[in-house]
């Protein structure tokens, strides 16, 4: 089993990274591997609905940034969880234009499978943050990893997220659970428990 850790700071060692590496010593210790992904400082484009990826079997048009590279892993992932700094109460623009693309162009690749999203910042905005990463996650039927408080972790530099004990026990139980989760998921498929068969979508529109 895998779980892939995508680091949404441009600041690819700040705080959001030390949070992730606190979930992913809890993972490791339960055998379950990690990858930790940074966006990093280049620019990544924001989806523009040419519906290109429609076309060619879900592969962005744009590939000069990681978004293809990530999607394509996420086809192999059991799991995921997706951490942001915040930016005027909100996640970061990279890791919003990076989900937008992947859930658009490979919604399959993440459906069925357990998620979690985590934030840092030096004050406050963290829950309005988690909301719109979760959102990704609630509209392709993705369980959601909690914790036993919201996932999150304060600190205006790594140093000062360390000081955090009880963000990085939120860190660690969120580790715990996604574990759990996983291991259950996995014990279902070996006694053919097989994901829910869903009606064809229906979209329903109105003229106003």
């Amino acid at each position: 089993m895998k779980v892939l850790l995508i680091n949404g700071s441009a600041n690819i060692k700040g705080c959001t990274y030390t949070a992730l590496c606190e979930v992913e010593k809890v993972l490791n210790q339960q055998h379950i591997d990690t990858e930790i992904i940074s966006l990093g400082n280049k620019p990544i484009r924001d989806c523009m609905g040419c519906q290109t990826c429609r076309k060619n079997g879900g592969k962005c048009v744009f590939e000069d940034d990681i978004v293809n590279e990530i999607a394509e892993k996420a086809k192999n992932a059991d799991g995921f969880i997706f951490g942001s700094p915040v930016y005027y109460a909100h996640p970061s623009g990279r890791l919003l234009s990076v989900m937008d693309r992947m859930f658009y162009s490979n919604s399959q690749a993440f459906k069925f499978k357990p998620a979690a999203a985590i934030v840092s910042a030096r004050r406050a905005g963290t829950t309005a943050s988690l909301d719109a990463i979760q959102k990704h996650f609630t509209i392709n039927c993705m369980p959601i990893i909690s914790s036993n408080y919201w996932n999150m972790v304060h600190g205006n530099t790594p140093e000062e997220v360390l000081q955090d004990k009880e963000g990085l026990q939120i860190m660690r139980t969120l580790g715990l659970n996604m574990a759990w989760i996983l291991k259950c998921i996995e014990l279902g498929k070996a006694n053919n428990i097989s994901y829910p068969e869903l009606e064809n979508k229906i979209m329903t529109n109105f003229v106003r």
